[in-house]
């Protein structure tokens, strides 16, 4: 059996949430299915202290569920389900979720986020949130004159190192190769940086501490033999993946999987169907911005059904 939907939002972070409290409002009588992370990213975040409004702060977990109020507030009606495949050939959109119930939708706003590539290790997970980070913008005020490491050789690590840097009295960059991937521009900037020292061929092995971190063991490559450096922050920088594989040969990605949208819009290639959030950002990757484009992508999906009519 077939169920149709006038707006049906992928991803319950922020981004599918303010989606869904736009759409709603619009009344577009959204549905959200929350995917293989309800609440997004940031239920994994202790403290969200860069959100506008929340002037003492509040926790990821909190502050998600805030907004799913919100959103079934003014009508959305939020399901568990994991989008399995899609057919964005013909409107309405057909989309499966869960491998065996079917929808079709007449707008389709995926919300469905970014996953951070960790390095599996057991002692990341144990300490994810005590000390263990993979956003230094999100983190880095809370290890404020302390020693951190970031772990990674691209752009990103460079970039977290650097802010980084502008806090902390001491930035370990862990790299398991003798020369840095990022730009030479960003090369100079971190070589340059008197408190960022570089662990050329060095390899992450455990992270330790009590309850919060309070070390880090790397193995030396060259000297074949392990190191343990004093730090009470861990970044781990080795990237992020767009959750977008179901959508490949059918809307256009970057060479990463990032959905690509028409500049200043939420819009794909494919007419009445719209990205925002992670999925569709791997510059800003932020709370904030992920609202941001949710609200575009509502507004636009109010539009487009308007043009439609």
């Amino acid at each position: 059996m077939e169920e149709k939907i006038k707006c049906l939002i992928l991803g319950s972070g922020p981004a599918g949430y303010t989606a869904a409290i736009y759409a709603a409002r619009a009344d577009l009588k959204p549905v959200v299915f929350q995917g293989l992370q309800p609440g997004g990213q940031l239920t994994i975040t202790s403290e969200v202290e860069n959100f506008p409004g929340f002037a003492d702060g509040i926790t990821g977990p909190e502050m998600m569920e805030l907004l799913k109020k919100q959103a079934e507030r003014f009508g959305t009606d939020v399901r568990w389900g994991i989008a399995t495949e899609v057919d964005l050939s013909k409107r309405p959109f057909k989309v499966i979720i869960d491998g065996d119930k079917t929808f079709l939708a007449e707008t389709l706003i995926i919300a469905t986020g970014a996953s951070a590539r960790w390095l599996g290790i057991e002692s990341e997970k144990r300490f994810n949130g005590f000390g263990v980070s993979a956003c230094a913008t999100c983190d880095g005020f809370f290890y404020r004159g302390l020693d951190v490491a970031v772990v990674g050789g691209g752009d990103t690590a460079c970039e977290e190192a650097s802010y980084l840097s502008k806090l902390c009295k001491k930035v370990y960059l862990v790299h398991r190769r003798d020369e840095l991937r990022a730009s030479k521009a960003m090369q100079n900037r971190i070589l340059k940086t008197k408190n960022i020292e570089v662990l050329w061929s060095h390899i992450p092995k455990e992270i330790v501490g009590d309850k919060n971190v309070d070390g880090f063991i790397v193995h030396d490559i060259k000297g074949n033999k392990d190191v343990k450096i004093d730090v009470q922050g861990v970044f781990i920088a080795i990237g992020h993946k767009p959750n977008s594989d179901i959508f490949k040969g059918q809307l256009n990605l970057d060479e990463n999987g990032y959905i690509l949208t028409k500049p200043g819009t939420t819009q794909t290639n494919i007419e009445g169907v719209f990205a925002a959030g992670d999925v569709q950002d791997h510059v800003f990757r932020q709370a904030v911005t992920a609202a941001g484009t949710g609200c575009m992508a509502a507004i636009e999906a109010e539009r487009f059904l308007s043009d439609q009519e």
